[in-house]
């Protein structure tokens, strides 16, 4: 797999979905390198969550120094890739939910693990339909049996909740 696309690049397809819900400050892609990092200030993005458990050898392994030195906020969630958690996915959206006036960019290695949460992030608390969430997964994966479960069994625990704003 090549590099994740340039951040107007994502932007721009982003926009494509037809989604108004976060498409306007919501970028994903794989593991950007130090330039695309670069490119995702460029675009005005503000806060960089990573995904990836920095411990492959795809990772920036500085890439918490990378981004505050271009002057973004860095957001850690190691999500590991065969067993993703409850607790995971609720720090995400706590994320989420704190940077919500901020134009963010999410990442992992590959857009897989991002791409799955994003659709429970979407659903859970901006009250999207799944097929609609689940049509912008698929563009990108269609979720191996750890992460359907992990999805499903998400999607059963909660009911769909509207982030509190303010």
């Amino acid at each position: 797999m090549g590099p994740p696309p340039s951040a107007p690049q994502k932007e721009r397809r982003c926009a494509e979905q037809g989604s108004n819900d976060l498409i306007s400050v919501l970028g994903t892609a794989g593991q950007p390198t130090t330039a695309q990092l670069a490119a995702i200030k460029e675009a005005g993005y503000e806060v960089v969550i990573n995904l990836a458990t920095g411990t492959t050898p795809r990772d920036l392994p500085n890439e918490a120094d990378v981004v505050a030195t271009l002057g973004m906020e860095y957001i850690h969630i190691p999500v590991v890739w065969d067993q993703p958690t409850e607790a995971d996915l609720t720090h995400f959206c706590a994320a989420m939910d704190a940077t919500q006036d901020k134009k963010r960019f999410v990442h992992c290695i590959a857009n897989m693990r991002v791409s799955a949460f994003v659709l429970l992030y979407r659903v859970l608390r901006h009250g999207v339909e799944q097929d609609e969430a689940r049509a912008t997964m698929a563009r990108i994966w269609e979720p191996n049996p750890i992460w359907h479960q992990f999805i499903q069994a998400a999607l059963a625990r909660r009911q769909p909740q509207q982030r509190q704003e303010g």
